[in-house]
């Protein structure tokens, strides 16, 4: 059986399977960044200009983590070390800088959307991508696959003898499953927002129901989203290199179980400490950070100025202004 063919020539172009696959896989991010961002109600013409800046970072962080502990195999040909379409692209190195870059990005293009609320809408992106990913690029490079294996699922890689262990495909799916764990997350915390009262301005106004809705559906607090991302990706992360990747002598071994470890105990620490946060928010209604949806910037209601006319003898002095709770 041969290996899935890694390149092909258009006319006397060599084009690689793989940089296809980023492509695709860049453009999708970019399409659902920009969804979610406008059906939470932000702007999201800026995101086109931040993913440009996030794609190089990206590839660039990855490139260095993959070729700086195994730097020995590049020394003798230096150039090998931007050979990137025969692979060799580590995804903490990846996230390591485009995160900060995407964030940096975000608050200067978006300053209405908080950072962490920027995180929660793209931990979803960051999963799908993955899994989109997994498959159009490591599963289409050179030394693609994990371990040698005689199991009926193994598959050949170029670059690689014998049948291998399909590792992209178990990513995508783990990853894939991630991303859908993620949605039920959402779609549950949206289905225990708080009862809202009728906003002073809706009072007698004909306001349509989606409309209606959505102004009274308060956003979870920010941070519960991206908290669990990140442990159920460093539990990922931690096991694939475990059981299926790189040989334990190898730093590189040691060093993305670690990131997996630290990553993992990360989130479990932004999800306990925003579960106080969740209950005010289930008991009380808005907290700081955590809007209407179609109203992403905390807003003030000005409060009506009250008379300052001393009360006379026949007058009530007390006055329940119209801004207040009845």
């Amino acid at each position: 059986m041969r290996p899935i063919p890694v390149a092909f020539h258009v006319w006397f172009i060599e084009v690689h399977t793989y940089g296809i696959g980023l492509a695709i896989t860049f453009w999708f991010g970019l399409r659902y960044t920009e969804r979610r961002l406008r059906n939470a109600g932000y702007e999201w013409q800026w995101v086109t200009g931040m993913f440009l800046w996030v794609i190089v970072a990206a590839i660039v962080g990855a490139r260095i983590m993959s070729v700086a502990p195994n730097w020995s195999q590049y020394s003798a040909h230096p150039l090998q070390v931007f050979a990137i379409w025969q692979g060799g692209l580590s995804s903490f190195g990846g996230l390591i800088l485009a995160v900060p870059v995407g964030i940096v990005s975000s608050r200067r293009r978006c300053p209405s959307l908080p950072t962490i609320r920027f995180l929660d809408l793209m931990a979803p992106v960051l999963m799908a991508s993955w899994g989109i990913g997994r498959l159009l690029g490591p599963q289409l490079m050179v030394n693609g696959g994990g371990h040698p294996t005689t199991q009926w699922f193994g598959m050949y890689y170029a670059g690689e003898v014998g049948k291998r262990l399909p590792v992209p495909i178990f990513q995508a799916a783990m990853d894939l499953g991630i991303f859908a764990t993620l949605l039920l997350i959402e779609r549950w915390l949206r289905s225990q927002s708080p009862a809202v009262p009728p906003l002073p301005e809706d009072v007698g106004a004909d306001v349509g129901a989606d409309s209606a809705r959505a102004r009274h559906a308060l956003l979870p607090p920010a941070g519960i989203i991206i908290g669990a991302g990140m442990m159920l990706w460093g539990i990922e992360r931690f096991l694939d290199e475990r059981l299926w990747l790189t040989d334990p002598s190898h730093v590189a071994f040691i060093l993305v179980q670690l990131a997996g470890v630290a990553l993992t105990i990360a989130g479990l620490v932004v999800l306990v400490a925003k579960y106080p946060a969740y209950k005010k928010w289930r008991t009380d209604g808005p907290v700081e950070g955590g809007p209407f949806l179609d109203d992403p910037k905390p807003t003030t209601t000005p409060r009506p100025a009250t008379p300052t006319t001393a009360p006379t003898a026949t007058t009530p002095s007390t006055t329940l202004a119209s801004g207040d709770p009845g």
